[in-house]
């Protein structure tokens, strides 16, 4: 175990190296980004051009421009960006909290939904309830999440008025004392209910969204391993012996039929963090994938660079820990 996490955590850098200069000269191809740096109209003089290029590290040819922002890198600089004039670094630890937290929300709710909906599924097997089921999860999984978020908001929020819209918080509420980043977090933390009851109440259909997509997947998962399970060999030695129903589920069926449902979730879990760029342009939700948004359509290159790392990072070391937890689950798994 030691010796496989040991390689593991050795190949990162290199993985990560690879990812920035993927990133680094396909973002090239897109475009100049002086123009969005100086505006169009200062594009006609050199002079402001060339001083612009200098000052934001674009001058001299793109391999010269590659090492120069390595050697930057190495020193734990990751730039500064275009559009908001913030260390990219900066950013990034500003807006990962809200990703993070809506994440959670998001795996709470296609984690446990997805199981309860696969096991219910799998015992009404062949019944409305499992036919019911089985299209919920398919809409869920096929309907992209940005045109159900703006359905979600058209009906809860503009025409009901049940939930809140858009943001973190309305928009005349102050954010709590910033101690964690989340919201929901920090005004218990602050001892604020109101202010926790509202931030709560805003991650209700962003998350929903997020999740709902999530529980297709889980659901189908976890009703066919049940299935498979329940007419597993050790399963009617169990039964033969005279072990109750019950423990027989949950002890030997549910236990075994868990496993693959964990490797499902921790890449869920990383591509949510790293893949929510749509939800968040949906609900206006100040997280890394509307940074990402807004820093590929304003060519914000450092920006761009900043989430592909991060993306990277988030994948790499989940996937780890989704192996570890694995092989701790099932004794049979040898990390090799």
């Amino acid at each position: 175990m030691g010796r496989y996490i040991l390689r593991r955590v050795v190949a990162m850098p290199f993985i990560l190296l690879g990812i920035v200069t993927v990133a680094f000269f396909f973002s090239r191809v897109v475009g100049d980004p002086i123009a969005s740096i100086v505006g169009f109209k200062a594009l006609r003089d050199p002079e402001v051009v060339k001083a612009a290029e200098e000052k934001w590290g674009l001058n001299g040819s793109i391999l010269e421009q590659y090492v120069r922002y390595l050697s930057n890198l190495l020193q734990g600089d990751f730039g500064t960006s275009f559009t908001t004039r913030r260390p990219v670094l900066d950013d990034v630890i500003d807006r990962f909290p809200a990703t993070v937290e809506l994440t959670v929300v998001a795996m709470l709710v296609g984690g446990i939904g997805g199981v309860g909906l696969g096991v219910l599924a799998a015992a009404r097997k062949g019944r409305v309830t499992d036919w019911s089921i089985r299209m919920f999860a398919l809409v869920g999984a096929s309907v992209p999440v940005f045109w159900t978020g703006l359905i979600l908001l058209s009906v809860f929020y503009a025409r009901l008025g049940w939930l809140p819209g858009p943001g973190r918080l309305g928009g005349r509420t102050d954010p709590p004392p910033d101690r964690t980043g989340l919201y929901t977090l920090d005004a218990l933390l602050a001892g604020d209910m109101e202010l926790f009851r509202e931030a709560l109440l805003h991650l209700v259909l962003p998350g929903f969204v997020l999740g709902w997509a999530l529980i297709g997947g889980i659901a189908r998962t976890v009703r066919a391993t049940v299935l498979d399970e329940v007419h597993a060999d050790y399963v009617r030695t169990a039964r033969a012996k005279g072990v109750r129903e019950q423990s027989v589920f949950v002890g030997h069926v549910l236990r075994n039929a868990m496993l693959p449902v964990l490797t499902l979730l921790g890449l869920s879990f990383a591509s949510l963090l790293t893949g929510a760029a749509l939800v968040e342009t949906v609900f206006s939700w100040n997280g890394i994938g509307n940074y990402a948004v807004d820093a590929t359509r304003s060519l914000d290159f450092p920006a761009v660079y900043g989430t592909a790392i991060l993306g990277g990072l988030v994948f790499l070391v989940v996937n780890l820990i989704t192996d570890i937890t694995y092989s701790v689950a099932d004794p049979r798994v040898r990390l090799t």
